[in-house]
């Protein structure tokens, strides 16, 4: 249903949270004048939308500079939302056991429309501080993650992901091109996994086993990043894949959380 022939859909409210998605890992601090650029609202209305946040505990403001930044209290959303999220309680004795078996960064990943989002992190030594906070939305064309998931798609379905959804470069080696990526999930449907090089950060190799519903489509997955000047792909699909494997499936029986 579109939002305008929606009666329940309150414009207001939407402007709100269109307000506070303008902030982001390179957008931590704004002023009402970025607010205004990046949400492409009147000025006025970003001026009563920000201060009425303030006053609600939902954005901090500088008394200074004047500029607003995200508040504590979006920490108790997430703290809601992880109580509410059955999947990451049961996945996290084995993603802690599978993480110190290998010794490398282990994320659990969920799919987010069109894109995968890190619901839980746990990072090595050589792990960078981006790569341990949870909430990071991708691409999901651009992950092993996601293409691990999709690459469980009704054949249709997936075909119109592969041709549809969105795609952004991080690195020299980002493959922007569909008809690889396309090759890359028809080979993750085949194996059962997917595994890439240099798509988020250069010398990194990502290999992703789905987590599946119980009727065999993937909600989530769990994943593996390691470097490649450490990790052969012959040597993750020896040594990484099979540990990896045994934990997405132990994770997928016992998970009746059909993902929305």
């Amino acid at each position: 249903m579109e939002k305008k022939q929606n009666t329940l859909y309150v414009g207001s409210l939407a402007k709100g949270l269109r307000l506070l998605r303008a902030f982001d890992e390179t957008h931590t601090e704004l002023s009402l004048a970025e607010l205004a650029q990046r949400t492409e609202l009147d000025k006025s209305a970003v001026q009563r939308l920000a201060n009425t946040l303030h006053i609600e505990g939902m954005l901090d403001k500088n008394p200074v500079t004047r500029r607003f930044r995200p508040s504590h209290a979006w920490l108790q959303l997430a703290y809601a939302y992880y109580w509410s999220d059955q999947l990451v309680g049961q996945a996290i004795p084995k993603l802690i056991d599978l993480s110190q078996d290998l010794g490398e960064t282990v994320n659990l990943a969920e799919l987010s429309g069109d894109h995968i989002i890190y619901v839980s992190r746990l990072p090595c030594q050589r792990t960078y501080f981006a790569a341990t906070v949870i909430g990071r939305r991708l691409p999901a064309l651009s992950t092993s993650s996601g293409r691990a998931m999709i690459a469980t798609f009704p054949p249709e379905e997936r075909e119109e992901a592969i041709r549809t959804w969105p795609l952004k470069p991080f690195t020299t080696q980002t493959t922007m091109d569909r008809g690889s990526i396309r090759d890359s999930i028809h080979e993750a449907v085949e194996k059962g996994y997917a595994i890439s090089s240099g798509q988020m950060i250069l010398s990194e190799i990502g290999v992703a086993c789905p987590i599946r519903d119980p009727d065999g489509r993937a909600f989530a997955a769990v994943q593996c990043s390691v470097s490649a000047h450490t990790w052969t792909f012959e040597q993750v699909e020896a040594q990484i894949l099979p540990r990896i494997q045994d934990t997405a499936n132990a994770i997928s029986p016992s998970s009746q959380v059909h993902r929305g």
